[in-house]
């Protein structure tokens, strides 16, 4: 895991890393992924550092809420708001950016995507 200071989304939030920002507040960051999976790959992040999505849900329920709003927001712009939204936890459930987001996935054929696979 990495320290915070070292966090590549929190050098994406500070400006320090160049992203395709999709919606930005005074909480939330939300951008396209670099190597998406489906035709709609957006990383809902939020912008004070949490190591994972659990932390989130015990320090601050209501930003958890507001993530799955923004991402619910992402999605609406496409495919009918039709949407997968993934929380990876831990380095075994396959995340490999210690900062908590969610995946929105949307696009053709999404239900035959498996669930398994790499993903940040």
């Amino acid at each position: 895991m990495r320290d915070q200071d070292d966090c590549l989304f929190c050098k994406i939030i500070a400006g320090e890393v160049p992203s395709s920002k999709v919606y930005e507040d005074e909480t939330v960051y939300a951008f396209n992924d670099i190597e998406p999976k489906a035709q709609v790959h957006v990383l809902v992040v939020p912008k004070q550092h949490y190591a994972n999505v659990a932390q989130v849900a015990a320090a601050d329920p209501q930003l958890l809420a507001h993530m799955v709003q923004v991402a619910q927001g992402v999605a609406a712009q496409s495919h009918q708001g039709q949407f997968r939204l993934i929380f990876n936890t831990g380095q075994e459930a396959g995340q490999s950016v210690f900062h908590a987001h969610g995946h929105v996935l949307a696009g053709d054929n999404l239900a035959t995507m498996p669930m398994a696979g790499p993903m940040a």
